[in-house]
């Protein structure tokens, strides 16, 4: 009796595993479908997400730069109750880059002027930064907050400040290199020249901006364990071995933060160059691709043609951000 027993269950078992086997072997109809309805979810739920904000980006930045790319295609003239456009293809472009104005004067303002602000501005508020570093909890707030003001300080503000100190006859800076025998204050004009006017907006531009630069490199130095500093100290390494060879390495990915995205705003920068006497449009010699833009626009009512110039802007600015945004994520998968 007990062997026909375990006979029966033994086949019982048999029988279940191979049941079992058997559907394992064959899965249901509905497993590949619900894996593909999984999938799909997976991919199309963050964009479903980020549908409302990519719909307003697009009404806020795309929807106007397809505007300003159609503008610069037409002849526009404002007219009573409206606007009459001639569709002119790439006209205004061809005007634009067989321009002598454009070639010697816009763009070498807009590019020299660029990298002149980026480099004093990242040399600046480095040394800034170095120097917070160093000093005491209290004082580090104090000069903090000090520094911060110039950053914000409205654009406007700020450069009729700098006109003021530079103003001929009564200007602070005119009356000091007056006093030193290098100029003659009631006869010079620092403004009609293209070196001096840009030698000015450089100051203006690197003193509204180096603060941004300042607390950024702060916050990067403060990550830097003070063991490296030691160690480079024991091995003999100067304060400037020290500064290249453990601070730049260490906090590399915030240098290229800063330098890219000022270079970003140097590029773009209007307010600077258009409120200085000279630079609304009566001294040729100091445009830049904003004022240039403008001018053509706004003042000569030549619409499309300002259009083209904006898109230049616009397409040196997109290949900076490329830049940008690739050396980012080279840095990124370097720290990986």
């Amino acid at each position: 009796m007990t062997n026909v027993k375990d006979m029966l269950v033994s086949d019982g078992s048999k029988d279940g595993s191979s049941g079992s086997s058997s559907l394992r072997s064959h899965p249901s109809d509905d497993g590949e479908p619900a894996r593909r309805r999984k999938k799909l979810t997976t991919l199309t739920r963050p964009w479903l997400l980020l549908a409302p904000s990519l719909i307003v980006l697009a009404g806020l930045l795309l929807w106007p730069l397809i505007q300003v790319g159609k503008l610069s295609m037409q002849d526009y003239k404002v007219k009573f109750g409206g606007g009459e456009a001639t569709f002119t293809g790439f006209d205004h472009y061809k005007d634009l880059l067989t321009s002598d104005l454009l070639w010697k004067t816009v763009l070498p303002n807009t590019v020299f002027f660029a990298f002149a602000c980026v480099g004093l501005t990242v040399a600046l508020g480095t040394a800034v930064a170095l120097l917070l570093n160093r000093l005491g909890p209290t004082w580090k707030l104090i000069c903090s907050v000090s520094i911060l003001a110039a950053w914000a300080m409205p654009a406007v503000t700020g450069t009729y400040v700098w006109i003021w100190l530079f103003s001929p006859e009564d200007g602070m800076f005119s009356q000091l290199a007056d006093s030193m025998g290098l100029i003659d204050a009631e006869t010079t004009n620092w403004f009609t020249e293209r070196l001096p006017f840009y030698g000015i907006a450089t100051i203006n531009v690197v003193h509204h901006g180096f603060p941004f630069v300042a607390i950024t490199v702060l916050a990067g130095l403060l990550t830097i364990p003070k063991e490296l500093y030691e160690a480079g100290e024991i091995d003999g390494a100067n304060a400037w071995q020290r500064f290249w060879k453990i601070t730049v390495p260490t906090i590399k990915p915030v240098f290229l933060v800063v330098t890219i995205l000022s270079t970003i705003w140097d590029f773009k920068v209007f307010t600077q160059v258009f409120l200085m006497p000279g630079g609304s449009g009566s001294n040729p010699d100091v445009y830049n691709l904003g004022v240039y833009s403008y001018i053509e626009a706004f003042a000569k009512n030549d619409y499309g043609a300002g259009a083209a110039a904006a898109v230049l802007l616009t397409l040196l600015l997109l290949a900076i951000t490329i830049v940008y945004i690739r050396t980012l994520f080279r840095q990124g998968g370097e720290d990986l």
